[in-house]
């Protein structure tokens, strides 16, 4: 399924009419968007349109692509399955239960978690809060009537506690949801067993917002303790309403959760924040929290004996629904969800440095023997673990030894029996775990609290991945960690992977380190542990989530062929996903919503996998090898190409607003905005948005051709006979249908000289002509003609091949195109408008020239502040005070013509790329 099915009906457009009546929309190939562009641009010269033609159409279209991407979230989720989501809810409770052959294995199979959908903060964003809500709302109920909204745009970025706000409100939908699934699985259980009293949760929740510190020093050790209460408060209030429906109020299971929340909401009203952070009042948070800590609750079991007395006071009816309320309690701990917290291996290293004195470097393979010998000294030293307070917190100024602590506190004080997720980005050497492990010692915290995690995310990590297992497995302490904790977590990034190799190499090299894990699980006699496998992936095709329905997006991350492989081992897999930022949450944006997520989870848990010889790619291992290494070399060259980091970075930021509270890697200082030279300066998810924000999904289609075009005949016959590569097209067939190469053409010409001298040339009016030679110089000084064209050439050439060997049909949509178009006029207009800036004299740096090249770059905000403060609005000379001569001429209307006339015009236009931005948007699907 595609989302080029729908087209919006866009009649009274006066913009589209004239569009039609020149028949431009009939036309096909890579010219459409500029001969559309061109139309745009001459019908506002000549007045024959306005820049309200260009709103009106603009949020109508935006308008039709919300709806249209509401009705792929409804099919995304198969909330318009055919059968009712109850009779889906009870058919996979039926099917997981069959599974079990003797009720003694319903705790291992049924208790014990099989699935973690988990919450991160990712900046995605984009929209109001209002906007996701009518998503989510108009997905649940199509024919529902929304108001139209001026705007679709966040007023401002949210911040840390704004997220946690709205990960917690789909984190309860998804407990609701996952009591509905529990309740089927227990009358399940006893329609076949009468007398089976297990608890179910094969589906859990885990949450990042807070808690991952990676690449940004906004969050406080404070904060991460304050939402770590606020949870523990949510999940206990939670808890106490749903028993109280069955419960008399003097209950004393009731009683003992009124006091544990008294307790914590103390000790959250006591937590430090910014601006009260001082060691006396660290100092009395401490007080509170370590004061109250029995009161509080440190251990989830500790009300088991509780709950079993209460249970027996009740008939059957309401032992059952108590049952399934404590199912979700035990199952997730004292908190709404479990945490995952997250730092870079580079901070790991530099608290081993700077505590063991290890300096060398484990990056050079030449030192890395001698510092995991290093690391394997520490370990056996066995050293008491230093104790922690919250006065050695406050001091402390390495993050991961601040990260760590502020673990052994949370573990102390508030939870001393749910393990916590400790995820290391850019992990590439086994050293890294293995300090890692050293460090959570050092603290105090016991190998069955906390669960290390490497991320394996960049191409190196990913293709030497199992160099970096074999080097931990050789640690007599990495081994017995394992076991003591009875798990191996791994977790597989989609973003870095994907945008430097390309998304279908890098779940290809994804897939092959599992099965090298598998071979080394068995070489070291480690199967009877559990294997956590995580991806964290997000809602879109360039963060590696499968474009057209939950059930296939399951599936491409857990092929069914590598689940059976783990199945003959022995080996129990748990599978976690990401769902990231405001984007993931609509999977959760309503009860309905929920549930059926919830569902399609418990149906992939209870599929049949298939055999090794079922799917032909796998009997075909040169052909994945080759095919797949071509992918990411091409990208691989293409990311090198610095013409593709100056298609980013000429104006794609400017493109998109800020969507998070993560601090941007890209930031202005003064008159002076950084140029973005290479990829690796942009973080993955505004690289992503760029790229569709420019009409081309360069990190999902690059190298494909060239793929293709040398295995023309597997290629073809695979796309037929295999699923497992069939999955992986599919990404290819999105990027297809919102890429255009026309549109990426047409941002390399309006960044061409060559583009504004031919204009100026062929202009009989001599004022354009003067000012498209004011912006053929502007962008001959900021040189992207230099490398834009030979990279467009590159692209071409790759998609030329594609199209040569693979019939595929596909394309960018009419109204998506249009949106294109709309935009680079709207672009020639702000740029037309920065000619016409009267000349001042240099001041503090800034020059008319240098106010040009920020326009040219589209950093208009900034642009803007300069203007006023150049020319003033109002010069506000006083009008009420006697300077003891008779009164002169007063010109107190400062620069108001200016005003009106470029800098306010210039404001709505870029108002109005903004909200293209969201259109766009909203016609792909995702936020990059």
């Amino acid at each position: 399924m595609t989302e080029r099915t729908s087209r919006s009906k866009l009649s009274e457009s006066k913009l589209l009419a004239a569009l039609a009546g020149d028949s431009i929309l009939a036309e096909k190939g890579h010219g459409q968007v500029s001969a559309m562009t061109q139309h745009i641009s001459a019908g506002l010269a000549r007045e024959e349109l306005s820049v309200d033609d260009l709103e009106e159409t603009v949020r109508h279209l935006r308008d039709a692509a919300l709806h249209q991407r509401a009705a792929h979230l409804r099919y995304y989720v198969g909330l318009d399955a055919e059968a009712p989501l109850n009779i889906r809810m009870i058919a996979a409770a039926r099917q997981l239960v069959a599974q079990c052959a003797r009720i003694e294995e319903l705790h291992d199979r049924l208790a014990r978690p099989a699935f973690s959908a988990v919450f991160t903060a990712h900046p995605t964003f984009a929209l109001s809060d209002a906007v996701y809500e009518q998503l989510a709302h108009l997905a649940t109920d199509p024919i529902l009537e929304v108001p139209k909204l001026a705007s679709h745009r966040r007023l401002e970025a949210p911040t840390l506690w704004h997220e946690q706000d709205l990960a917690l409100a789909a984190i309860l939908r998804g407990r609701d949801a996952i009591d509905a699934l529990n309740r089927a699985l227990l009358e399940a259980c006893r329609e076949k067993w009468p007398d089976a009293t297990v608890l179910p949760s094969p589906v859990v929740l885990a949450s990042w917002v807070g808690f991952d510190t990676d690449g940004r020093s906004d969050i406080h050790w404070w904060d991460t303790i304050a939402i770590r209460l606020a949870l523990k408060e949510t999940q206990l209030r939670r808890l106490t309403a749903q028993l109280s429906e069955y419960l008399p109020s003097d209950s004393p299971l009731l009683a003992r959760l009124r006091v544990a929340i008294d307790a914590v909401f103390a000790q959250r009203s006591a937590s430090p924040q910014l601006g009260r952070n001082a060691a006396k009042d660290v100092a009395a948070f401490a007080a509170v929290l370590v004061g109250r800590r029995e009161e509080a609750l440190v251990d989830a079991h500790a009300l088991t004996d509780l709950y079993q007395a209460a249970r027996e006071t009740c008939d059957a009816a309401a032992r059952h629904e108590i049952d399934i309320a404590w199912s979700g309690f035990t199952a997730h701990g004292l908190s709404a969800a479990h945490i995952h917290t997250r730092l870079n291996a580079t901070q790991i290293y530099n608290v081993v440095r700077h505590r063991l004195s290890i300096e060398d470097d484990p990056a050079i393979p030449s030192r890395r023997r001698k510092v995991i010998g290093q690391i394997n000294e520490a370990l056996n030293e066995k050293a008491p673990p230093v104790p922690v307070d919250f006065g050695s917190l406050l001091m402390e100024q390495i993050s991961a030894a601040r990260l760590m602590m502020t673990m052994a506190q949370i573990l102390k004080h508030i939870d001393q029996t749910t393990p916590i997720r400790f995820l290391i980005a850019e992990t590439e050497s086994g050293f890294t775990l293995l300090a890692t492990l050293w460090l959570s010692r050092h603290f105090g915290i016991r190998d069955d609290q906390i669960q290390i995690s490497p991320l394996f995310e960049t191409q190196s990590a990913l293709e030497h991945g199992d160099t970096i297992l074999e080097e931990c497995f050789r640690s007599p302490h990495w081994r017995d960690y394992l076991r003591n904790n009875g798990r191996l977590c791994l977790q597989f990034g989609y973003s870095d992977s994907g945008r430097y190799i390309g998304q279908l190499a890098a779940t290809n090299l994804v897939e092959r380190l599992r099965l090298k894990t598998l071979e080394l699980m068995r070489r070291h006699e480690l199967t009877n542990i559990e294997l956590v496998l995580f991806d964290t992936h997000g809602e879109s095709i360039g963060r590696g989530s499968h474009p057209f329905s939950l059930q296939q997006r399951l599936e491409y991350f857990s092929p069914a062929y590598t689940a059976h492989l783990f199945k003959e081992a022995n080996i129990r897999v748990r599978e976690e996903a990401a769902f990231q930022g405001a984007d993931g949450y609509t999977l959760f944006g309503t009860p309905e919503l929920a549930t059926s997520t919830v569902v399609t989870i418990a149906e992939h848990l209870s599929r049949e996998t298939q055999t090794a010889s079922s799917d032909p790619i796998y009997a075909n291992p040169e052909f994945s090898f080759d095919f797949f290494s071509t992918i990411a070399l091409d990208m691989a060259t293409l990311v090198e190409d610095p013409g593709y980091a100056g298609m980013l970075g000429a104006f794609g930021p400017a493109l998109i607003d800020k969507s998070g509270s993560r601090p941007s890697a890209r930031q202005a200082d003064g008159a002076n905005v950084t140029r973005i030279t290479h990829v690796n300066q942009l973080r993955a998810i505004p690289n992503n948005a760029i790229l569709e924000q420019l009409g081309w999904w360069a990190n999902v289609l690059q190298g494909l051709g060239s793929a293709a075009a040398r295995h023309a005949d597997s290629f073809e016959r695979l796309s037929r006979t295999s699923r497992r590569f069939d999955l992986a097209l599919d990404f290819a067939r999105q990027a297809l249908s919102h890429s255009d190469i026309g549109a990426l053409r047409a941002v390399v010409d309006l960044l061409d000289p060559g583009t504004w001298l031919d204009r100026a040339a062929n202009s009989d009016n001599e004022s354009r002509r003067s000012q498209y030679m004011r912006l053929a110089k502007g962008l001959e000084e900021l040189g992207f003609w230099r490398h834009l064209p030979p990279m467009y050439r590159h692209v071409q050439a790759d998609h030329i091949s594609l199209n040569s060997v693979w019939s595929h049909g596909l394309y960018m949509a009419r109204d998506e195109r249009i949106l294109h178009a709309i935009r680079h006029a709207v672009i020639e207009e702000i740029w037309l408008l920065a000619t016409r800036i009267p000349y001042f004299s240099p001041r503090n740096n800034i020059s008319r020239e240098r106010l040009l090249q920020l326009i040219l770059q589209l950093e208009i905000p900034l642009a803007l502040k300069k203007l006023g403060e150049i020319f003033p609005q109002y010069l506000g000379a006083p009008s009420d005070l006697s300077f003891h001569e008779p009164q002169g001429a007063r010109d107190d209307q400062g620069f108001m013509k200016e005003h009106e006339t470029i800098f306010r015009p210039m404001a709505r236009l870029f108002d109005l790329l903004r909200e293209i931005s969201t259109a766009v948007m909203h016609a792909n699907g995702a936020f990059g």
